[in-house]
């Protein structure tokens, strides 16, 4: 099992920044993949950015260049932050960490409680 909890987000003005952090506990030795999703009201729940066990980032175009994630593990915990800056009306939604991880043959998802981010004209 894999245990997500996140923290960080809040209110922003349009065009600065905010940092989101999640923090993993559990299996993290089975740990895929960690990203961040974003779901607004009405809309279903989009994937923002994701990096995978060796560092590599990916990300959606409507984030390209202004967001950043990033992922650490030490003391039996892994970290995945997304740096979010040059922020946008239409960045607003609630934000989730996702640790895709391994339960052979399987492949599993964690969900983290979800945190709001709004950013302000």
């Amino acid at each position: 099992q894999v245990q997500l909890v996140e923290s960080g987000g809040g209110l922003a003005q349009s065009g600065g920044s905010l940092r989101l952090s999640c923090a993993a506990s559990g299996d993290i030795s089975s740990i895929n993949s960690m990203s961040w999703y974003r779901q607004s009201a009405g809309n279903q729940r989009d994937l923002v950015a994701t990096v995978d066990s060796r560092g590599y980032a990916n990300y959606a175009d409507s984030v390209q260049g202004r967001f950043t994630i990033f992922r650490e593990s030490g003391d039996n915990m892994a970290y995945v932050d997304l740096q979010m800056d040059h922020l946008k009306p239409e960045d607003t939604a609630v934000y989730y960490c996702n640790a895709k991880w391994r339960r052979l043959p399987d492949i599993r998802d964690s969900w983290g409680q979800g945190t709001q981010v709004t950013v302000s004209f």
